[in-house]
């Protein structure tokens, strides 16, 4: 079964030659740059180790690939395990080795090694473009490649030099990057305590004492809201990418308010999970950009963020207007804002706002009301509203 062959650009053949032999495939969605994996999913035998354990070797981890396992976790790459293997021998090695800490997730079965990939993708909520599979075995390689078109794969000899690759060296690595496993691992206990609550979604959510604040951002929060700003796909309003720079020359505009959204609950801080970015005026306030990281969509940090900034700008008697430009992956974020009250409806308030960029910029608009505090969490906030 042969393997699809990926899109390439000016370059990449030579850079996957000096990657160690053998080409990487997997298509790239129409019109985007090569994005940063965002997880590693490795195979085991004569992959992550040297050896076949149910064959009685002596399995182990040569130097290089574990400088590898450990240069990924600190870019804040996630690493997960999709093997042929027998469940309970190969996490207790991989316990024994000292290294079964760094994956979040291990698939280790009989099925085929797409559905592991898939099932990897899905729990981690990533889009298949930004998995990498690593395999000694050309033909699982190409079942991957076969099933999952945009998950790039990598030949085992590939492992030793893929810290050099433009795809594993994420433009900034901040606080949360290299904590970014810790977040996952919490996570999952974390969901294991719901699966196991047995009361309503509600009173769970009471029982994690969250705790989000928002505050004006400083020149140290630029580097981790540029990141949430690329990863980010699925709740990103536009799609936009803001840079550091971008960021840094708004905070000095007086007309801007430039929003860092952190989260906490009794597990441990979800570091920086979401970023606004609103034009304040006397009659109107522009929502240019809202982004929130998909790890707390389900405790409804959207919809917070949202119904606090209708909220202030109730409180400033201002209408309040969001930019939404829909992508192939962020649907659910104009449901938050439809949920939220805004609508399409052509208010004279929109004539104050220059003309969107492109044509498929869409002008979502609210005439705020009071609303509430959330009842599932504590709010700390900044006022933006003057009365």
């Amino acid at each position: 079964m042969p393997a699809r062959t990926r899109q390439t650009r000016p370059g990449d053949c030579e850079r996957h030659s000096a990657a160690g032999g053998g080409a990487v495939s997997g298509t790239l969605p129409p019109d985007e740059p090569i994005a940063t994996v965002k997880c590693v999913v490795w195979d085991l035998d004569n992959t992550l180790w040297k050896g076949t354990l149910l064959e009685g070797d002596d399995v182990a981890v040569d130097e290089q690939v574990h400088e590898t396992i450990v240069g990924l976790d600190a870019r804040g790459i996630l690493q997960a395990v999709a093997s042929k293997n027998d469940h309970g021998p190969a996490w207790q090695r991989l316990e024994v080795l000292g290294i079964a800490e760094y994956f979040v997730l291990a698939k280790i079965g009989w099925g085929p090694k797409s559905a592991s990939v898939r099932e990897i993708a899905d729990e981690l909520k990533f889009a298949h473009h930004t998995i990498a599979f690593v395999d000694d075995q050309p033909a699982e390689r190409a079942e991957v490649a076969f099933h999952l078109p945009q998950v790039r794969c990598y030949p085992a000899e590939s492992a030793p030099r893929l810290l050099t690759l433009p795809e594993f060296t994420p433009a900034t690595v901040t606080v949360d990057s290299r904590r970014r496993r810790e977040m996952y691992q919490a996570n999952a206990r974390r969901q294991a305590e719901q699966e196991s609550f047995g009361g309503p979604s509600e009173e769970f959510l009471r029982s994690l004492d969250l705790a989000m604040e928002i505050s004006r951002a400083t020149d140290d929060d630029l580097s981790r809201m540029e990141e949430l700003t690329l990863r980010t796909s699925q709740m990103n309003a536009t799609g936009v990418h803001y840079s550091d720079a971008d960021l840094r020359a708004l905070l000095d505009d007086a007309r801007h308010e430039v929003l860092a959204v952190t989260m906490s609950d009794r597990f441990g801080s979800h570091g920086a999970v979401g970023v606004a970015l609103v034009e304040t005026g006397p009659a109107v306030w522009h929502l240019k950009l809202l982004a929130t990281s998909c790890r707390v969509v389900s405790f409804g940090a959207g919809a917070t963020v949202l119904n606090w900034l209708v909220n202030e700008a109730a409180t400033a008697g201002a209408h309040l207007v969001a930019d939404f430009r829909p992508t192939a992956r962020n649907r659910v974020m104009e449901v938050a804002y439809r949920f939220a009250g805004f609508n399409d409806e052509l208010c004279a308030c929109l004539a104050e706002l220059p003309p969107p960029d492109g044509g498929q910029t869409q002008r979502l608009h609210i005439t705020p009301t009071p609303r509430p505090a959330p009842c599932t969490m504590r709010l700390t906030t900044v006022p933006l509203a003057t009365t």
